[in-house]
């Protein structure tokens, strides 16, 4: 993680090493380009470290929600359907190959205990999943749609965008298809190409609407998908498939919600604000010890959990107090404008420049980084 505290503290000088590169001078970022080739030999001996590389930080075991069970994320979303289908007989899930459990699991053992009436397989075609959850959700169903993967999402882009999004505005709220949920797998694993690895929720993040979420662990998927199922507006639940079998902690077997639009501080600090959600929440974790062992850098670390719409109060709360403000996440440069609203929200507090910093938008995951 010592490359993304660089990227993150030492901006100035990968300027600099740009510089020299485009001069056609040798420079320390030239070699480094040069050290991550495997055909490349060097007398120097460096420390290499993985781009995929994280610990994943458990939270602690919630007490408020009663008892709790041993569970990774992946069965956290089982739980979250069981207890909707168990609580809510309207309820169905669809999409391709649920009814047997779903490529990640999730909906094992559901079409037996609830009927292939209530969780069922559709035929490999997205748009019809979510034109499907649309006209359920509007007759009254809860819908619960699964995408197998996020980036199989865009053939449904026009029925997420010009259908349930603005369902409710074109009949001035005479009807609605707010009971429509959308899961799907979010994000790198490190082998699964560029179809299976995409984090497209920047195309989605501009369309009012709509409310996206994504959750960091276990517990906050299991309240976060229930508050994403119980809302009346149209929602997209992504989940870090990274973290489907990673991720463990003690979750609470009853259903609970976290409420949606709440971003959470998981660590205080003075100097600089870190913003960011899903996976990189456990990569900036190690970015703030080592900005406080090596640098000195106090980080004040947020994880936005619902991206659309988005806690503004929280983040500008942060910004202010820290007089700096960084935003770390894996989809493409598109969703730079969420932080326009806080550097023009919070201009006269924030000190320094307002900074995006973005993973590649492929699956570029074992690129070995310099250390």
């Amino acid at each position: 993680m010592a490359a993304s505290a660089r990227l993150l503290f030492r901006g100035a000088g990968l300027k600099a090493y740009t510089a020299n590169v485009n001069s056609g001078a040798q420079s320390s970022f030239g070699t480094t380009l040069l050290r991550l080739s495997p055909n490349c030999s060097s007398q120097t001996k460096t420390q290499i470290k993985h781009a995929s590389h994280f610990t994943y930080h458990p939270d602690p075991v919630p007490t408020m929600y009663g008892p709790t069970t041993k569970m990774n994320l992946f069965q956290s979303v089982t739980s979250a359907l069981d207890n909707t289908l168990a609580s809510d007989p309207t309820a169905v899930i669809f999409g391709e190959d649920v009814a047997f459990g779903g490529v990640f699991r999730c909906t094992v053992g559901l079409r037996d205990k609830y009927g292939k009436d209530r969780v069922f397989n559709t035929p490999l075609c997205e748009q019809g999943i979510v034109g499907f959850g649309i006209g359920a959700a509007a007759a009254g169903a809860t819908a619960i749609a699964e995408i197998q993967f996020a980036d199989y999402i865009y053939p449904a882009f026009d029925q997420i965008v010009n259908e349930a999004a603005k369902y409710r505005y074109r009949s001035g709220n005479l009807f609605d298809c707010g009971n429509l949920t959308i899961r799907a797998p979010w994000g790198c694993v490190g082998h699964g190409s560029l179809y299976h690895s995409q984090s497209p929720e920047a195309f989605f993040a501009h369309c009012p609407g709509i409310k996206i979420v994504i959750p960091r662990g276990p517990v906050q998927c299991k309240g976060l998908l229930l508050s994403c199922i119980e809302d009346h507006n149209p929602c997209i639940f992504f989940e870090p498939k990274i973290l489907y079998r990673a991720a463990v902690e003690q979750v609470p077997t009853e259903a609970y919600t976290i409420p949606l639009s709440q971003a959470e501080v998981l660590q205080e600090g003075s100097d600089v604000t870190l913003v960011a959600w899903g996976t990189q929440i456990h990569v900036l974790r190690e970015v703030v010890s080592m900005a406080q062992e090596k640098l000195g850098v106090s980080c004040e670390l947020i994880d936005l959990q619902t991206i659309l719409p988005w806690d503004t109060e929280t983040v500008c709360k942060g910004a202010r107090s820290s007089k700096g403000l960084q935003l770390l996440n894996s989809t493409c440069l598109t969703l730079s404008s969420r932080s326009t609203s806080p550097k023009t929200r919070c201009v006269l507090a924030v000190l320094s420049p307002l900074k995006s910093f973005y993973t590649s938008p492929y699956s570029f995951l074992f690129l070995s980084i310099l250390i």
